[in-house]
């Protein structure tokens, strides 16, 4: 029994489950980072959160991450168990991949978190993840042929889990795109490096700039998270959101996140956000993941709080990744929004849909 049990908790830590085990204790800052050749936005800042152990913190909730907790939600009963299992619902898949061939500002989900997006003429790819996951079922297509992502300029990793940081997929979009630049979070370099060759990679701190060589600016910003790829790296690679902003637009990427206030931070930083991408799924049980993934109700308060024009719902559908059933988020965002607990328009889309940027 022992060595299941193990089992388990291993299979949970590859397949990024154990990134919402909660609080036991809280560390205290030893250091702060950045990186000294990009640009630090918030004036005040003093760099990333760094404990004895050189592992990134959260700023706002900081603390530690517990086996025991990892091994409780392995063997605890899920009460949404049966409604799970009559759950037959799928996300439609739009198998079109005319936004590639226009000159549109234009945001296309393509499945879970992995986004295509065209700002100011600029192609950017965030969290790349074309096909099955360790352990995980996909549940949607892939709406394009990956042979056809081309010509992309940036290439952008919130973090090093495996459903928004795989290696397959990686190497697809440089051996396609050799002059792509890498964008991501501190302590991500050396991981990415194995896989895209020569192709320059940048990373971030909190609150700080890249360095483009165009009219795009992208910015690294706080997100409520956790990052893990082994058993011995917990926190040492740096999690976060994304902001890109042309002369006309302004997206919001919020990648994998609890609740907080950098929503709220984001909305002040860069006022008149026209879409936020906000994550909405793998939110159950709450005593677990709360550390690290808000529930639907909790993204359309962050949606409130960074005062967008739009949001479009990510991180659900495509994998199972938590107790909740696949369509429970779509549902309770229809829902909010039918309730008028929404400032502004949430736009539910389908893998491979576009939406066009006015």
């Amino acid at each position: 029994m022992l060595f299941l049990a193990v089992t388990a908790v291993a299979t949970c830590i590859l397949c990024c489950k154990i990134s919402g085990m909660s609080s036991a204790k809280v560390p205290e800052v030893a250091t702060r980072m950045n990186n000294p050749d990009l640009k630090t936005i918030l004036s005040s800042w003093q760099g990333t959160p760094v404990d004895k152990h050189g592992r990134f913190m959260n700023h706002e909730f900081p603390g530690t991450q517990t086996f025991g907790n990892a091994l409780k939600w392995t063997f605890e009963k899920n009460p949404q168990k049966q409604t799970k299992k009559n759950d037959t619902w799928h996300m439609q898949v739009v198998k079109d991949d005319n936004f590639l061939h226009t000159e549109e500002d234009v945001v296309v989900l393509l499945g879970h978190s992995t986004f295509f997006i065209r700002l100011d003429g600029k192609q950017l790819v965030i969290d790349p993840v074309f096909g099955d996951l360790s352990m995980h079922t996909r549940y949607t297509d892939f709406p394009i042929e990956t042979a056809k992502l081309v010509n992309i300029d940036y290439v952008l990793i919130s973090h090093s889990h495996y459903d928004h940081c795989d290696k397959a997929s990686l190497k697809i979009i440089q051996s396609q795109n050799p002059d792509a630049v890498f964008l991501a979070g501190l302590g991500m370099k050396d991981l990415l490096s194995q896989w895209v060759g020569t192709n320059e990679v940048q990373q971030a701190g909190w609150y700080q700039q890249y360095k483009l060589d165009d009219g795009l600016e992208i910015y690294f910003l706080p997100a409520r998270h956790s990052s893990r790829r082994f058993i011995n790296d917990t926190n040492k690679r740096l999690w976060g959101a994304f902001v890109l902003k042309s002369k006309k637009k302004t997206i919001y990427y919020g990648g994998d996140s609890g609740y907080g206030s950098h929503y709220r931070e984001a909305g002040e930083l860069f006022p008149g956000i026209d879409v936020a991408l906000i994550g909405v799924g793998a939110y159950s049980p709450r005593w677990f993941m709360l550390p690290n993934h808000q529930d639907p109700q909790q993204a359309v308060q962050a949606f409130n709080d960074i005062r967008a024009t739009m949001m479009i719902p990510f991180h659900y559908g495509t994998f199972d990744m938590a107790d909740e059933p696949l369509s429970e988020p779509e549902d309770i965002l229809s829902k909010a929004a039918e309730g008028n607990k929404v400032k502004h328009q949430i736009r539910i889309v389908k893998p491979g849909e576009a939406v066009i940027l006015d």
